[in-house]
Formats: structure tokens, C-alpha cells, sequence
């Protein structure tokens, strides 16, 4: 095995791992901003108690998060210098603008938040929250940035004499067409995962109060039906919450669906053989329809067996339903012509499988939203056996479609690190060996795993334990008093 196929490895195993946190971190600080402006308007116990709930799984979510985030930064350097030479000049800009102006925009109001229950005013103490917010989507958006310019080059000058790509339009850069088509996509599927972590937690909790209830007799009174550590008024929220991250699901999930749908024409416009192959089309076709499913011999060359509906991917291409689509050896004729004998095939089943896995995913998480709308109507407590199980599974369905979709993004890309610019392995570090990059990988998956079991640990005590008691927290004048951790 060379370095280069370890190091490929290592950066998508580091990258994927990283990645499960920060879908959670975006769209978990804007559902706890919102259900604290709810509380500062309403006065309702309820939207404190979720704030506080909530607010603390969001906040194990960003420590492990930062963690992981920042081997994202030694990776260029370990494995990827001749990559890192090559963009350096492209990517200092938005990547400095991300860590000066989002990253600390987001850990110092975030620090303000998390130590000033009771000592800041109240409106102040919000704007905390929501400025931190507001850090982790600008975070999300120059990081995009930066991506997007791998995917569709903009905005540089090729010094042949330094053999690097040199910056000359920062805005062509900020506002490249895959950036932003991708930004609404994503920051949307993050809410998505948000509001499904709450469906999850909170539904758990209804589901465990239903089942105590009708374990104790069977017509019980109200009293009797509510365990003695919970209240009618746990009931009550926990039931909002459901309801709560199940809207937030679906409106964030018809985003999705929209925005990925203009992301696709933007796609086929810059990255024909990205959406060749995540549909396997070898051949040009007009219409050309969608395959539910394809079974094809194991290099993927050759169809054996397909479910399809006509029309589709020339719409989700095109955007006209007999448009025509460029096939994967016309494409390959084309950029041999332009850049060279070589294979510009991607992995084609990855691309295949990768994007119906995530929009399978999207589906289904969305459906289960509607299911959750509809088993909490009416003040109802679902107690079905197969009920828990769903709630278990439910945050993994987004979860894992955000990264399907991101494998999809980047293996798509290959044999590209920077798209008709840089070959993935004309990236790697020339004087790493297979030895060094086995090492660090190896770490690397020792320590994340170690990250993982304290994270679960963590969320699970944390989410046993349920609503928290929102008692203020007394106070004095003294100026000498420490600040109070809320948690």
C-alpha cells in the first residue's frame, strides 16, 4: 500500500469523524437561541428547561467538536504539503477570516453564555447565544468557501515559475457559484439534524413516561400516571420539544430538497462527471431517466439489472425533463483531451451508492418526522415497543446523510484534489512513507475512538438525567464572587 492511499485514508476518516459534530453544533445553537427568545418573551418554565437541556448537549457537542477540528489543520501540513503549497495563497483568506472572525466570534460569546445565567441582563445574555450562532454558520460558510474553490476553481492566477495558485478576486472566491448553492444546502441540513436529535431525545423521554404510566395500573388517575420525578408540566415539554424538532425537520428537509436541487444543475454545469457518476450513466443520454436501483458488475461498467424513472435526472440536471446528460465516457474522451491520457473516473459506486444513501437517509428522517407529528397529536404519549427503537435511530438517519453527502462531494472530485487544476496525488507529501502516515493514522483512530466513548458517555448521562431544575442561581453583589457555571 502506497503513502498516498494511507494518507487518503487517514484525511477521510479525520474528516468524517470531525464532521458528525458539526451538523450538531450549527443547528443545535440556533434551536437553543430560539427556544431561549421564547422564554424571554413568554416567561414559560418550559422554554428554559429545554434551553438549559438542550443547551448543555449542544455544549459537550462543541468541546469534542473543537478537538477534533483542530488535527483538521495539521493534516495539510502532515500528509498534504505540495496541496498545501499549491492553495496556501487561496486558502489563507477565508480560512483566517474563519478562525479571527467566526471561531472567536462563536467561543467568546459562547463563554459569555455559559457564565452569565444571572449575572448578565437578560436580553444581553441572549445575544450571546445568538452571536455564537451566528459564528458557527459564518464558520460554516468560509470553510465552504475555501471547499468550493477545490471543486470549481475561481478568482486565481497559475504562476508556473512557483507552481502554485495565486489569489486575485476574494470575492469571486467568497462568492463562487458552488459556495453558494452549497451554504443554504448545508446549514440546512444541519437544522435538520438538530431538530431530529430533539425528536429523538425528547421522544425517548415521552415514550419511557408512557410506558411507567401504564405499568402502574391499568386506570390510573392523573396523579398516579406521572412517576414522582415527573411533572404533567415534564410531559407537556417534552411533547412541545417533539413536535418543535419535528417542524424545525420538515421545513429544514424541503430546504434541503430545494437547494439540492439547484446544487445538482450547478453540479452538472462545473462537474459533469461528478453527476455522471453519481448516477453510473456511461452513456450520453436525452432524457435521461434516474435509477432507484443498479446492479452492475463489480468495476461498475456495465448495468445488469436497474429500477428507473424516466425523465428524472434530466430534470435534476437540466432542469428541463428532456434535457440531455453527458455519460461518463464521452466525458472521459473530452477530458483526455484536455488534460491528458489518464483515467478522470471516479469511483463509481461510491458515487452511486454515497448519493442515494444520502437522500434515502434525508427521506426517511423526514417521514419519521411526520410519524412523530402524528403519534404526539392530540396530547397523545406513544408507548409502542417499536417507537423506541425509532426515536434510537432517528438522529443517525441526517446524521449519516450529511456524511454520505460530503463522501459523494469529495469522491466524486477524484482523481482531483483541486478540480482540473492539481491531481489528488501530485498532492501528498513527497518525503512521507507509508510508515509515518500508518503511524499517525493509527493514533489518530485510537484517540478518536477514546473521543467517542467519552461523548456517548457524556450525552447519555446527560440525557438520562432529563429537564433540569431552572431555580436561579443566588447571587451577591460582591465583586470578588466567580462567575457561575450554568451547568
Amino acid at each position: 500500500m502506497e503513502a498516498e492511499t494511507l494518507a487518503r485514508w487517514q484525511f477521510g476518516i479525520v474528516t468524517v469523524y470531525h464532521f458528525f459534530f458539526v451538523p450538531i453544533t450549527i443547528g443545535m445553537s440556533g434551536l437553543v437561541a430560539i427556544m431561549q427568545t421564547l422564554w424571554l418573551r413568554t416567561g414559560r418554565e418550559r422554554y428554559l428547561q429545554l434551553t438549559k437541556f438542550y443547551g448543555k448537549l449542544f455544549l459537550i457537542n462543541f468541546a469534542i467538536g473543537v478537538a477534533t477540528g483542530i488535527v483538521q489543520e495539521f493534516q495539510f501540513g502532515m500528509n498534504w504539503s505540495e496541496f498545501s503549497r499549491f492553495v496556501g495563497d487561496i486558502f489563507g483568506a477565508p480560512l483566517a477570516l474563519e478562525g479571527l472572525l467566526a471561531f472567536f466570534l462563536e467561543s467568546t460569546f459562547l463563554g459569555l453564555w455559559i457564565f452569565g445565567w444571572d449575572r448578565l441582563p437578560k436580553r444581553i445574555h441572549l445575544a450571546c447565544i445568538w452571536l455564537a450562532s451566528l459564528g458557527t454558520v459564518l464558520s460554516a460558510y468560509f470553510i465552504l468557501a475555501a471547499n468550493s474553490w477545490m471543486q470549481n476553481p475561481v478568482g486565481y492566477t497559475f504562476n508556473e515559475a512557483k507552481g502554485r495558485a495565486e489569489l486575485t478576486d476574494f470575492g469571486a472566491v467568497l462568492t463562487n457559484p458552488v459556495t453558494l448553492v452549497t451554504f443554504p444546502h448545508q446549514i440546512l441540513a444541519c437544522y435538520m439534524t438538530a431538530g431530529a436529535l430533539m425528536v429523538a431525545i425528547s421522544g425517548w423521554h415521552l415514550w419511557r413516561i408512557g410506558r411507567e404510566q401504564s405499568a402502574t395500573t391499568e386506570q390510573p388517575t392523573a396523579a398516579e400516571r406521572i412517576e414522582p420525578s415527573v411533572t404533567e408540566d415534564d410531559v407537556s415539554t417534552h411533547r412541545w420539544s417533539v413536535r418543535f424538532g419535528a417542524i424545525v425537520m420538515l421545513i429544514a428537509g424541503l430546504g434541503v430538497i430545494i437547494s439540492g436541487d439547484l446544487q445538482a444543475r450547478v453540479m452538472t454545469e462545473v462537474q459533469p462527471m461528478k453527476m455522471a457518476a453519481a448516477e453510473a450513466l456511461y452513456d450520453t443520454a436525452q432524457p435521461a431517466s434516474f435509477s432507484v436501483l443498479t446492479i452492475g458488475s463489480l468495476d461498475g461498467s456495465e448495468e445488469l439489472f436497474s429500477i428507473k424513472v424516466p425523465h428524472v435526472l434530466s430534470f435534476m440536471a437540466t432542469a428541463d425533463p428532456n434535457g440531455r446528460v453527458e455519460g461518463i465516457r464521452d466525458i472521459q474522451q473530452a477530458y483526455e483531451a484536455t488534460y491528458g491520457p489518464g483515467s478522470y473516473t471516479p469511483n463509481i459506486p461510491v458515487a452511486y451508492w454515497g448519493f442515494r444513501l444520502m437522500m434515502g437517509m434525508g427521506f426517511a428522517a423526514m417521514a419519521v418526522g411526520l410519524l412523530s407529528l402524528w403519534l404526539t397529536r392530540r396530547n397523545r404519549i406513544p408507548t409502542q415497543s417499536w417507537v423506541r427503537l425509532m426515536f434510537v435511530v432517528l438522529p443517525f438517519l441526517p446524521l449519516f446523510a450529511n456524511s454520505f453527502g460530503w463522501i459523494f462531494t469529495e469522491m466524486g472530485r477524484q482523481p482531483w484534489v483541486v478540480f482540473g487544476l492539481l491531481g489528488t496525488a501530485s498532492g501528498v507529501s513527497p518525503g512521507t512513507t507509508v510508515g509515518e502516515v500508518a503511524t499517525s493514522l493509527i493514533t489518530f483512530t485510537v484517540i478518536y475512538g477514546v473521543l467517542a466513548v467519552v461523548e456517548v458517555k457524556l450525552l447519555l448521562t446527560y440525557i438520562a438525567k432529563g429537564l433540569p431544575d431552572v431555580t436561579p442561581v443566588e447571587q451577591t453583589d460582591d465583586e470578588d464572587t466567580p462567575l457561575s457555571f450554568a451547568y
